[in-house]
């Protein structure tokens, strides 16, 4: 076989007609198909950031952008802002807390699943319900059930003082718990999958062997689903991160400023102020701060992945 290749690539070389690699050309066409995708992604990525960024450093209005170039006047401004700051903090401890929550919540829900013969399909199926709302719809379906004029927890729960929503300290996790309803089935289905990928074999030597319950799972169940765990959990805290349209529909940033979170902040300062500068700048701020709390949570992610 090897002397007829020989001889088939000397006759094409003495003939004139070499074989050619296909590599570059293909590389090449591939890269003009890709081209408008790639130029697209990047447009509209640039562009935001760039405005962003014009905006933050000068006098800016929503009809008039970019009128005087101010400095950090913008930046201090906010800094210097107690509300500002407070929103801050309250973005933080909301995200992590319902991220937390979901992820746990998530786990045990898929570890069930997974282990139920019988109605597991039926449950899958109504987990779903929640992850295709609408936001507003959820929003709009919580805030009934919180509502202390019929509403499903006051039907439940008798009492003049049953009204989270306009109180202080239980607005935010009030709109938490909704942002958990909705969003813990996707955790549900992300660590489902991940655990259909476990060789049952596994499992049942570790049985035999001994091991049940807490033993199983952090031996066995966890090194399998650890990765997907961790990338749900980094996936969740974005989603809550930008939380918006349950402050809207539920409390509106109230009562006060107790569920006010940095992206309604956002949109009260740049749509209702008219600020774009201002708002801006809170952008660029909350762009850092998410930054430095996912580089946290990455460090500890990957320690508990480790242990």
């Amino acid at each position: 076989m090897a002397d007829a290749s020989a001889i088939q690539v000397r006759a094409a070389r003495a003939s004139g007609r070499v074989p050619r690699r296909a590599g570059g050309s293909a590389r090449a066409g591939a890269g003009l198909l890709t081209a408008p995708t790639i130029l697209s992604i990047v447009v509209l990525g640039a562009y935001p950031l760039l405005f962003i960024l014009a905006a933050a450093f000068t006098d800016s209005t929503l009809g008039r952008p970019f009128q005087e170039w101010v400095g950090t006047a913008n930046l201090e401004t906010i800094l210097a802002d107690a509300d500002v700051v407070a929103s801050f903090g309250r973005t933080v401890a909301y995200a992590v807390a319902v991220a937390v929550v979901s992820v746990v919540l998530g786990v045990v829900i898929a570890v069930a699943l997974e282990r139920a013969t019988r109605a597991g399909a039926v449950l899958r199926t109504l987990l779903l319900l929640p992850l295709i709302t609408p936001p507003v719809v959820v929003g709009t379906l919580w805030k009934l059930v919180f509502n202390p004029g019929g509403g499903l927890l006051a039907t439940l729960l008798p009492g003049d003082s049953l009204t989270p929503l306009s109180t202080t300290a239980w607005a935010l996790p009030a709109i938490g718990l909704a942002d958990v309803w909705q969003w813990t089935p996707l955790i549900v289905i992300l660590v489902y999958a991940a655990l259909l990928t476990q060789d049952p074999s596994v499992r049942e030597a570790a049985s035999l062997d001994g091991a049940h319950g807490a033993g199983l799972f952090r031996h066995i169940t966890w090194p399998a689903i650890a990765g997907t765990v961790i990338a749900a959990l980094f996936i969740r805290l974005v989603i809550a991160l930008k939380v918006f349209d349950l402050v809207f529909v539920m409390t509106s940033g109230g009562p006060g400023q107790a569920s006010t979170v940095t992206t309604y902040l956002i949109q009260q300062v740049a749509l209702k102020e008219f600020d774009i500068g201002r708002a801006s700048a809170i952008t660029l701020v909350f762009a850092v701060i998410v930054t430095v709390v996912t580089l946290v949570v990455a460090v500890f992610a990957r320690k508990a992945r480790h242990d």
